[in-house]
């Protein structure tokens, strides 16, 4: 997935990168020029996973059905979380992708990835570049994790996926009910959040949390609400 790409050629590059690698469903988030010429020229041979690329308005739309989204960034010290190598990263997606919809979501060119869609990616990778120039051209990026992805596949040297793992919508409805209940017990002040949804999040995202781990946790917190005469 791309998000908010600005260049319609980085599309066609993206485009051209994932067929070279047999992969073939592009999602362009909010593309600033899409269809374009320029994305056309810059696919060559790609035109088949150019033409059917499906865009959607948000982030949040394009995971609907993905049971697993794995951010990239650069490192920054600020996300406090583990970054994954694109070859780890890779070994993760290739086993979950075998109990639904994996998607690696890479940020805008000049900004990447907002904390607000770095929250809603279950792991983040990195690539790691030179430190003293690591701006990656985003066609350059996918490729890499596309080589990466195609290895590992090709190998079959990934691990068994998790059991029955919630998709993303289901934790993102359990993320708004675990932050209204929040607010109604006090625990939650909305005019002066923090971080604490972020940190939350963080922590949820390292179990990996399983739809009957998703109904239990919904479960206390509706009982919480029932008990506070919500």
């Amino acid at each position: 997935m791309l998000c908010r790409p600005s260049h319609p050629g980085n599309i066609g590059a993206a485009a051209r990168a994932m067929k070279t690698m047999g992969l073939s469903q592009l999602c362009l988030v909010d593309p600033k020029k899409f269809p374009h010429a320029d994305a056309e020229a810059m696919a060559s041979g790609a035109a088949d996973v150019l033409g059917q690329a499906r865009v959607c308005a948000s982030l949040e739309e394009a995971l609907v059905g993905c049971v697993l989204a794995i951010g990239t960034s650069t490192r920054r010290r600020d996300l406090q979380t583990a970054l994954l190598t694109p070859a780890e990263a890779a070994a993760q997606a290739l086993a979950e992708a075998q109990a639904g919809s994996v998607a690696f979501v890479f940020g805008n060119e000049s900004f990447g990835l907002s904390k607000e869609e770095l929250a809603r990616c279950q792991a983040l990778m990195t690539i790691p570049a030179n430190p003293a120039y690591s701006s990656l051209n985003l066609g350059a990026a996918v490729q890499i994790v596309a080589y990466e992805l195609r290895r590992l596949a090709l190998a079959e040297t990934f691990a068994q996926p998790e059991l029955d793992a919630a998709d993303l919508a289901e934790v993102e409805r359990f993320y708004a009910h675990l932050e209204e209940t929040l607010i109604r017990i006090g625990f939650l002040n909305p005019a002066s959040p923090k971080r604490l949804m972020p940190k939350l999040r963080r922590l949820f995202s390292r179990t990996r949390l399983q739809k009957e781990e998703i109904n239990i946790l919904r479960g206390i917190l509706a009982q919480v609400l029932h008990q506070t005469g919500r």
